[in-house]
């Protein structure tokens, strides 16, 4: 979007903003919501996966699974950014 204002020199450009990797990050708390052995599968964690699914396989089991998911994908991306800016500290 592009706004001009008349009689003054000045000209004032919004950018549309992209929040892709909160809504990535979004999406994947609300899959942990409703399906959270689904989350360590995606996080490369299949053992805990199964465990997941065992758990949330009874209703009391339920919210623990989903708490144990959230908790887990938080620390996911976590990791990866703790890596991320740890390859560009050597390089």
């Amino acid at each position: 979007m592009h706004l001009a204002i008349p009689f003054i020199d000045l000209e004032i450009t919004f950018q549309p903003l992209t929040f892709t990797l909160k809504k990535a990050l979004l999406m994947r708390l609300i899959i942990a919501l409703f399906l959270p052995c689904l989350i360590f599968f995606t996080i490369g964690r299949p053992i805990a996966g199964v465990i997941c699914l065992i758990l949330q396989l009874t209703l009391i089991g339920w919210t623990p699974a989903t708490i144990w998911a959230a908790y887990a994908l938080i620390q996911h991306k976590t990791d990866k950014n703790v890596g991320q800016i740890l390859r560009q500290l050597e390089a």
